[in-house]
């Protein structure tokens, strides 16, 4: 799925199997944003073959938080392609998984602030509460809003997990909403494009889901 030039999204849509929507930004460096489960990386090698890519030339793969339908495929590829998440959820993983994990160690990790990947300029935004050091990041040259689990079309992630808090979800969820986007990423569900659409869907959560926060 094309969104607009150098962005695609690979849109999970299976009902019987949990796995999150990966997006690849196509730039001087190729980034790949929350690469889902191993055992279903098919769909997004799939996508990246789609649009002429190998997975093994991806430099870049960053992960919005430490679940395993995000994350698990993170260090799967070619020797040169780094990659990061908040050291906050690493730690978190660590703390459950331990020595279980076979997630090799973060590249480097995402921090508040501003993040360059070749040409491509990011935001970096903690953004707690689905988990406790999940991260969105924000393309401001594209205005568009990678969200993973914080915010969805016309829903929010679920706070019931460990590490969750319905109060810090509340206050990322509205600092969000502040920003200037023309369109929603989300880790689930249906991207959320146009501007006056993604204002809507912050209001519709404002107005609904935070009555349950």
């Amino acid at each position: 799925m094309k969104i607009l030039d150098g962005l695609y999204g690979f849109i999970w849509q299976s009902a019987s199997e949990n796995n999150c929507n990966s997006f690849f930004i196509d730039g001087s460096k190729k980034i790949l944003i929350d690469p889902g489960h191993r055992h279903l990386f098919q769909h997004v090698r799939r996508g990246l073959e789609r649009v002429g890519l190998a997975p093994e030339r991806i430099d870049a793969v960053l992960v919005t938080h430490g679940h395993p339908d995000h994350l698990e495929t993170a260090g799967s590829f070619g020797p040169s392609a780094r990659w990061a998440m908040s050291r906050i959820d690493y730690d978190f993983v660590l703390q459950y998984l331990g020595s279980r994990t076979e997630i090799p160690p973060p590249a480097f990790f995402l921090q508040e602030g501003d993040l360059a990947i070749g040409d491509t300029a990011l935001q970096v935004l903690l953004t707690p509460g689905h988990s406790p050091g999940s991260v969105c990041l924000y393309w401001p040259q594209k205005k568009v809003l990678f969200t993973g689990d914080v915010v969805f079309s016309q829903s929010i992630g679920r706070t019931d997990l460990p590490g969750g808090s319905g109060k810090q979800l509340k206050e990322s969820i509205a600092r969000l909403a502040e920003l200037d986007a023309d369109i929603l990423c989300p880790g689930h569900g249906d991207v959320v494009t146009g501007r006056e659409n993604v204002k809507k869907n912050f209001k519709m959560i404002r107005d609904f889901w935070f009555n349950y926060l």
